[in-house]
């Protein structure tokens, strides 16, 4: 820390003999000595006086000088952090677990402060964080802070059990020992243990320090046909939070806003299309940077479209009978289903052209031709292919099966039949299936039986209790096929009843879609369990990184809890990678009752300490100066008058050059035009309106230099490079069209940048407002955080009335002809200034004129996602429901909003109403 004391104290040496130099007083020249008579002797008065005694404030003065040095010599700190100081020797403990890293640098200054206040003290100081293991070992305050600087928080909550017992072993080792707990605030990690334990350290003073942030949290994301949610945890008083998903850029796909009410736990429900669902790579609290705010999405969470083919053709009469049917009630929760519409000549071909992850045939026979050729590239190009037996799949001649099938394998009677019904085996560990319960309630009367060939073991994921194969399967190319050799109804057996059979296809469901195995896999199998090793982990602030040194495999099935070994992040390779998430489904964080369990916790202040021997110094410097003064003028040699015009004089000077000063800066920006002024005015540009989101401000970039580049090559306009405006600091006067995306994070502006956008939309300039949420709203609903925000801002801006964009308005004419105006979602609507209703005596025209160009335009279909795309012409986001038709329909909105900008109603000028009548067709 620096201190003022030694610069101070070398100016008080040095100005005293100044100070003495420039008041002392000239003795007056020698004189002649005349004798005057005795009367004249004795009027006659001394030069010097000494008074009888001292003034008592003067007295006053000196004293406090005299304390000011002092209390500066003996080194003051004042600590805001409340910590006494103390010689004692002191154990500063820090909670480091997911829950404290919002906070994180607070919690780091406040920690400084302590040990800074105790080595100040000369005592002993040791760091210990909750992770740790390892015995502290006290120290001087630079070894202390060393360590606390080397501190991260952990992306897991620590178990406080080896730290309780290494803080009771500190307290026993040192005599009168402090022990400073820097606390995140929640009962998880066992705190009423840890607590327990500091209370019977024997330690002569135990005290706690919390952060006022409560930590919020995600737990059990679920990405199921119907929507992709998450719970949201909270234990602070926050009554609401915003989820944003997101995808493996980190771009933002959708968002949901939910309100806690007096609930501890809400579910928070982000309902997008299948396709931008499954590009979520994860969720993450708005403004909470921990990794418990985070919930991560693997290849299982993807929803798949699975299609479903049935065999019996009076499965229509019945279809509460039909194998179709317990298939779709056992994969309608976590699958798309697609089946094909009645009368289709070749319903498996119909199907495979919707490019379904998984085709699922029960009791289908798959004779050699054009279906059968196209199951087989769907299988080599990936795609899982599943299939139940029954009397047709019995009977077939199918080369689409893992196995060769015993024909008529359903024995009924004789050395084969069954007397009674067979129940599953346990299920082995290289199944996908381990881990599920193999209940004995699930018995099978028939079954299509598989030829015991080489290899047959190996290709079995579930058996019998007499050992025959119930579930068997193989790789095939990029692919995988799947038998279950039962029907799919209940008529075999009553498995497709069971809730282990929704477990199976989930299971299989996950499997859909990941690469094929490795030369470590077994005969098409899957891997070896130990093959989950880490791939992509989060840090303590929620950040995914490269996994480090500790951090271990996991098995099949694991569940949690993250720990050291095993911290949240996703674990495999390739395409086959699962997560382990920070919260597991049914965990929870709740605040801990420091008052019930003894102790009262101090809100942790993180100031730094206050060196006092700086201002004590200044103090005693200008009191010695005003002792001075004050003892000239008592002794008649300090002329007030002259000195105290000298001061005037010099106040004065000094009032004059600093308001010169501050005209001058005030006047020079605005005589003085910027070079990004001119370049604006010699070249005209589009502008996007800065959002304070890095994110979300290189979209804008760079879709407005997509839609550049096509003004460019389609139109006679050839703008300069788009550039970025802050309303509130640059001149919006030199662009004709800003583009402004609401993030409903950023602060409203002031009043006065208000004014100055409303001034810009009055002298000709155009505004898009875009929300980017047309796939949150909801029609009668509560408005969205983007929309409020514009709302909001609204409030202040003279707008006039708006309408839907008319189809017949000349916004929709002046390059291209248009229905509308789409963007990356194409369910928004656009909203420009109402025109004034058009005069029922007029004849119909082919466009509705205005007067001016309509100052706002509001959309909700994010147009500068559908225009960006990357250096070499790409698109970077994807449409929905999409399309490059959708795609081109964007840009040219986009070329059509900058031409009306510009020209404004010219299209509705008579000279142009024969080629519109012509291309309209009228």
């Amino acid at each position: 820390m620096f201190s003022f004391a030694a610069p101070l104290a070398l100016f008080g040496l040095i100005s005293l003999p100044m100070i003495y130099w420039l008041l002392r007083v000239t003795p007056p020249r020698p004189r002649e000595i005349v004798f005057p008579p005795t009367k004249i002797l004795r009027e006659l008065k001394p030069d010097e006086e000494t008074p009888a005694k001292t003034p008592w404030w003067l007295m006053a003065l000196r004293l406090a000088l005299a304390a000011a040095l002092i209390f500066a010599m003996a080194g003051p700190v004042w600590a805001p952090s409340g910590v006494v100081a103390s010689s004692a020797p002191t154990l500063v403990i820090l909670d480091d677990g997911w829950t404290a890293a919002p906070t994180w640098e607070r919690r780091l200054a406040g920690a400084a402060s302590i040990i800074e206040s105790v080595a100040r003290a000369g005592g002993p100081v040791a760091v210990a964080l909750a992770s740790e293991t390892a015995a502290p070992i006290p120290g001087d305050g630079p070894r202390a802070m060393e360590k606390l600087r080397s501190a991260r928080p952990k992306p897991f909550l620590p178990d406080r059990k080896a730290i309780g017992e290494q803080a009771a072993a500190f307290a026993h080792a040192h005599k009168a020992a402090r022990i400073m707990w820097i606390s995140d605030g929640v009962a998880q990690g066992d705190a009423a243990r840890f607590v327990r334990a500091l209370k019977e350290s024997g330690a002569a003073g135990v005290e706690v320090y919390v952060e006022d942030h409560a930590p919020r949290a995600l737990a059990a994301p679920t990405n199921d046909a119907a929507a992709l949610s998450v719970d949201v945890l909270r234990i602070g008083d926050e009554t609401s939070a915003v989820v944003d998903a997101l995808d493996a850029k980190g771009r933002t796909v959708g968002r949901a806003a939910v309100d806690f009410g007096g609930a501890r736990r809400v579910r928070a429900k982000i309902e997008l299309p299948v396709e931008l669902r499954n590009d979520v790579s994860h969720l993450r609290i708005e403004g909470e940077n921990s990794a418990g705010a985070v919930a991560l999405l693997d290849a299982r969470s993807k929803v798949k479209r699975v299609a479903l083919v049935g065999g019996a053709a009076a499965d229509e009469a019945q279809p509460l009978l039909s194998p179709l049917y317990y298939l779709e009630k056992a994969l309608a929760p976590f699958a798309q289903i697609r089946t094909a519409r009645p009368g289709v000549v070749d319903p498996v071909q119909a199907l495979l052209a919707e490019q379904p992850n998984i085709l699922g045939l029960a009791d289908v026979g798959l004779a050699p031709g054009e279906t059968f050729d196209a199951v087989s590239r769907f299988v080599e190009e990936g795609g899982t292919l599943v299939r139940f037996a029954g009397p047709r799949l019995a009977n077939a001649d199918d080369g689409l099966l893992p196995v060769r099938l015993r024909r008529n394998g359903r024995v009924l009677g004789g050395a084969m039949s069954w007397e009674e019904p067979k129940a599953l085996a346990e299920f082995e560990a290289t199944s996908p299936f381990f881990g599920l319960p193999a209940t004995k309630d699930v018995t099978v009367q028939r079954q299509v039986l598989a030829e015991p060939d080489p290899g047959l073991a190996d290709k079995t994921w579930a058996r019998l209790s007499d050992g025959t194969p119930l579930v068997t399967a193989e790789r095939r190319g990029k692919g995988l096929i799947v038998l279950f050799h039962v029907n799919a109804d209940a008529n075999w057996s009553n498995l497709p009843i069971s809730g282990l059979f929704v477990e199976m296809l989930k299971r299989i469901s996950d499997m859909a879609g990941e690469s094929a195995p490795s030369s470590s896999e077994r005969s098409g199998m899957v891997a070896d369990p130990s093959t989950f090793a880490p791939m992509r982990l989060l840090d303590g602030f929620g950040a995914l990184g490269a996994p480090g040194l500790f951090a271990q495999s996991i098995p099949p099935g694991f569940d949690g809890p993250a720990s050291a070994e095993h911290p949240p992040g996703l674990y495999g390779a390739g395409e086959a990678f699962v997560a382990v998430q920070t919260m597991r489904p049914t965990d929870e964080i709740s605040a801990f009752d420091f008052a019930g369990a003894g102790l009262s916790a101090n809100v942790l202040r993180a100031g730094g300490q206050l060196d006092l021997r700086g201002p004590l110094l200044v103090f005693a410097l200008a009191a010695f100066i005003a002792d001075a003064l004050i003892a000239l003028a008592l002794a008649g040699k300090l002329r007030l008058r002259p000195l105290g015009a000298a001061t005037a004089a010099l106040f004065g000077l000094l009032c004059v050059t600093a308001m010169t000063s501050e005209t001058r800066a005030e006047s020079a920006p605005k005589s003085a035009a910027t070079q990004r002024d001119k370049d604006a005015a010699l070249t005209a540009r589009l502008a996007y309106v800065i959002s304070g989101d890095a994110h979300v401000d290189e979209i804008s970039r760079l879709g407005l230099e997509a839609l550049t580049q096509a003004l460019n090559m389609r139109t006679s306009f050839s703008p300069g490079d788009p550039v970025g405006v802050d309303p509130a600091k640059d001149e919006l006067a030199f662009y004709p069209l800003l583009y402004w995306p609401i993030v409903a994070s950023a602060p409203q502006p002031p009043a006065k940048t208000v004014a100055k956008v409303t001034a810009y939309m009055k002298q000709g300039g155009t505004i898009i407002f875009d929300t980017r949420d047309a796939l949150s709203q909801h029609v009668g609903g509560a408005p969205t955080p983007e929309a409020q925000w514009l709302r909001d801002l609204t409030k202040g801006l003279d707008i006039p009335p708006l309408e839907v964009t008319p189809r017949d308005h000349v916004i929709t004419k002046t390059f291209y002809l248009l229905d509308g105006f789409v963007g990356r979602y194409a369910n928004g609507e656009t909203w420009v200034e109402a025109l004034p209703p058009e005069p029922k005596d007029q004849a119909a025209r082919p466009v509705r004129a205005t007067d001016s160009v309509s100052a706002i335009v509001i959309t909700s279909n994010d147009l500068a996602s559908a225009w960006a795309h990357d250096k070499r012409g790409q698109p970077l986001f994807p449409l929905t429901p999409g399309g490059a038709r959708q795609r081109e329909f964007a840009l040219r909105g986009g070329i059509n909003l900058v031409m009306y900008t510009l020209t404004g109603n010219y299209k509705s000028d008579q000279v142009h109403v024969r080629d519109l009548l012509e291309r309209l067709g009228q």
